[in-house]
């Protein structure tokens, strides 16, 4: 199935012109990319492992992908992790912690506190084939080792302060309950 995607300008204007995925971006042209990281609040990042016939086959990412032309970054972003793992979110849910570029795509980051189940998540063939929670510690094994790709690696480095601050359980001082 062909997918086309919206066509930007330098400075993040849709141009009006469409681009067929797969095929290479002419100088000045950038698709837009969304990615989310989804969380349980007790610590804990969902990832999804690439299917083999995937580019990066085997490694594990956070879920995104292109934006489909006509679609803005929630609408793209709720979209792809719906078909990467069937959770279903409103837009409102989505926590956006930034943008970033490089030579052809401007790239939307987003998270969302959801502690499903792994039970419930329904992976998407051809381009999903495992899931897993995992902490912090874990990732950053799994980035040392290869298991996590480079791009997804380097992004989960720039945003883990953000994730930390959200992801970590609040701890109560043990005064506070001595006050009840």
């Amino acid at each position: 199935m062909e997918e086309w995607n919206d066509v930007y300008d330098a400075q993040r204007r849709r141009t009006g012109k469409t681009h067929l995925r797969g095929t290479p971006w002419e100088p000045g042209e950038y698709g837009l990319t969304v990615c989310v990281w989804v969380y349980d609040g007790r610590g804990k990042i969902l990832l999804t492992r690439r299917a083999p016939e995937k580019s990066f086959a085997g490694t594990w990412e956070n879920s995104g992908g292109m934006a489909r032309a006509g679609e803005d970054s929630l609408t793209a972003i709720q979209r792809e992790l719906w078909e990467e793992t069937g959770i279903a979110a409103p837009p409102e849910r989505f926590e956006f912690l930034g943008s970033d570029q490089d030579r052809n795509t401007f790239y939307d980051f987003y998270c969302l506190k959801n502690p499903v189940s792994l039970k419930k998540i329904r992976l998407q063939p051809g381009e999903t084939d495992g899931v897993m929670w995992a902490g912090f510690g874990k990732i950053h094994w799994m980035i040392r080792r290869g298991k996590i790709c480079r791009i997804i690696a380097r992004q989960f480095y720039r945003q883990e302060k953000d994730l930390r601050s959200r992801n970590m359980p609040k701890k109560r001082a043990p005064f506070l309950d001595d006050l009840k």
